[in-house]
């Protein structure tokens, strides 16, 4: 049995425009949302033993919001606004039980689409909004059989469920 947490980078600063879009921050609302992301997945005991998150600022300081201590991490540029079928191949080369992806939109979305035999029922799921995380687990020992629509979803959320 394999695990992918997939996250979509939370909330980024646009109010400097000098910025390159890689080098975006988080804003303080994504600040928020990362910090209440890292609380659910610890009091859900959803912890990765592998995280793979895109080289750009907003993904960095997102995973930095999820303090979730001491984890073999791999930032990668291939991850930086890249299609579903480049973040199935990342995937593919991990050799972990539990992965934590850390990227962006429209591929996050579309690869959580793409993994799943069902969509989870989650009125947000459509739209993968910032910070959204689909747990997912795959029935494979190896993460180089993963398969499109073999998933099944164990929870999905969105800032807006844990911040109010």
């Amino acid at each position: 049995m394999k695990r992918l947490i997939l996250m979509r980078h939370a909330k980024s600063d646009w109010s400097t425009a000098a910025q390159t879009d890689h080098a975006r921050p988080l804003n303080p609302r994504g600040q928020r949302s990362a910090v209440a992301l890292g609380d659910w997945l610890r009091k859900n005991k959803y912890l990765p033993d592998e995280i793979l998150c895109s080289d750009a600022m907003r993904t960095r300081e997102t995973l930095i919001g999820l303090t979730l201590g001491e984890v073999p991490t791999r930032f990668t540029r291939d991850l930086y606004l890249a299609e579903p079928e480049a973040m199935a191949a990342a995937l593919r080369h991990c050799t972990q039980d539990c992965i934590l992806m850390v990227a962006h939109n429209p591929g996050s979305a579309m690869l959580a689409e793409m993994l799943l035999g069902q969509p989870p029922t989650h009125s947000e799921f459509a739209t993968y909004p910032t910070c959204a995380t689909l747990v997912a687990d795959f029935g494979i020992h190896s993460w180089d059989k993963l398969a499109f629509h073999s998933g099944t979803p164990v929870d999905f959320i969105v800032p807006r469920d844990l911040i109010k």
